[in-house]
């Protein structure tokens, strides 16, 4: 197999860190770029003989590209500290960076769980990501929030998912999108978005029957509903923090 780094960013992720390293052994090199960590994740991280780099926070985008520019392979695979590799991704990579040639990167499906449960619809499987490129080919785009990997070249698709355990709890969720929605906020309001009033009075609607209806979240039950609730208000809020910011720019010497 071609070899291959593991980028990943962190701070205080204690709790993830461990079982996301364990699932990258295999890999040739370890790439992590810390935030200023005040729990024990830095320490987990030389466990596994990561390479560890403290960053100053930039967002996002800008901190998985620092963590890609440091890796030396000329394949790169972007993990989130909260998701794990299965050993069938492990040997489905490769396979195929034994074979590849023409093209420059594989998007990868992620199972998505809340708390235990695999949540299989609304827009939540299979949740394709591209995450696996040529280090020289792409770099994510430097956003708040909501950041992407723009390539260069073709790309293809991988079968084998991603494990995301990604909220534990509502409390945790809520806790989590009330900072999203601060950092979309400010990217809309950086874009030059505009709020209008039928932004938190249809969008977060919207929302709730795109996950709940089209994409047949109604399967999944409760968590299936309780998503669909969830993600509305999270529409409204960044919506409602987006007028926030228009007005405090309208008036910025208010007291």
């Amino acid at each position: 197999m071609k070899k291959i780094s593991v980028a990943i960013i962190t701070k205080d992720e204690e709790k993830n860190i461990g079982a996301c390293l364990e699932s990258v052994r295999w890999a040739d090199e370890i790439i992590v770029v810390d935030a200023g960590s005040r729990d024990k994740t830095l320490q987990i991280c030389a466990e596994y003989g990561a390479k560890v780099f403290v960053e100053a926070w930039q967002g996002y985008g800008w901190q998985k590209n620092k963590a890609i520019e440091k890796a030396k392979n000329e394949w790169v695979l972007n993990l989130d500290a909260d998701e794990r590799v299965t050993p069938e991704l492990a040997a489905e990579i490769a396979e195929v960076l034994d074979g590849v040639s023409e093209l420059n990167g594989f998007y990868i499906p992620r199972k998505n769980f809340f708390g235990s449960r695999w949540i299989r619809h609304g827009g939540w499987y299979p949740d394709y990501n591209l995450r696996l490129f040529r280090q020289s080919k792409g770099r994510f785009q430097e956003r708040q929030v909501h950041e992407k990997v723009i390539l260069e070249g073709k790309v293809g698709y991988l079968k084998n998912p991603l494990e995301h355990r990604t909220y534990n709890s509502i409390k945790e969720f809520l806790q989590r999108q009330d900072l999203y929605s601060d950092l979309a906020a400010q990217e809309m309001f950086k874009e030059g978005k505009k709020y209008r009033f039928y932004d938190i009075l249809f969008r977060p609607f919207w929302t709730f029957f795109q996950m709940y209806v089209l994409r047949a979240g109604f399967l999944d039950g409760y968590y299936g509903f309780l998503l669909a609730r969830l993600y509305s208000y999270y529409t409204f809020a960044k919506y409602s923090k987006l007028k926030e910011l228009m007005r405090e720019d309208a008036f910025p010497f208010a007291g």
